[in-house]
């Protein structure tokens, strides 16, 4: 995202975009990758309510949010790309707000990367997380990442 400084995230984390929604894929690719045809799209909101359920030492992924939304509510998977940005609202939404924060550099990306978006970038993310208890480890030579140790083992079950 660009110009954060500039928008209104909670304006936006309320905005509910007509959703939920369902949505009926026919790209077979599609299908056979998220196996199955019933496309779920949650609101804002509801990634916020879910990312506010991680308690201290605890980690989630977007990936387990996405699971949990489909699976409560009846579809084969929930929309990859709204679900990123929705969470990077939800997180600089909490930025924004001087009280009731959303602990959101709880919730990883993909096999426990941590999320550039967030608010300050990884350094802010790596900062909150190693005073939390978490060891932060760095992966690549050019296309550097940075990652939890052993995430797995502090996932937090929805």
């Amino acid at each position: 995202m660009a110009n954060e400084n500039k928008k209104d995230f909670n304006a936006m984390l309320n905005d509910s975009k007509d959703m939920p929604k369902f949505q009926t894929i026919t790209d077979e690719k599609s299908i056979e990758k998220y196996g199955g045809d019933r496309m779920y799209f949650a609101p804002p909101i509801d990634y916020d309510k879910v990312m506010r359920l991680v308690p201290l030492g605890k980690l989630l992924t977007v990936g387990a949010i996405r699971e949990y939304f489909a699976n409560a509510n009846g579809a084969d998977f929930t929309e990859p790309i709204t679900a990123g940005i929705f969470v990077s609202i939800a997180a600089w939404a909490s930025f924004q707000r001087n009280n009731d924060k959303t602990p959101y550099w709880r919730t990883l990306k993909a096999n426990g990367e941590l999320n550039p978006k967030y608010p300050g970038g990884i350094e802010a993310q790596k900062k909150l997380l190693e005073k939390e208890g978490h060891i932060i480890i760095q992966k690549g030579r050019k296309n550097i990442r940075y990652y939890v140790k052993d995430y797995e083992k502090a996932l937090f079950t929805l």
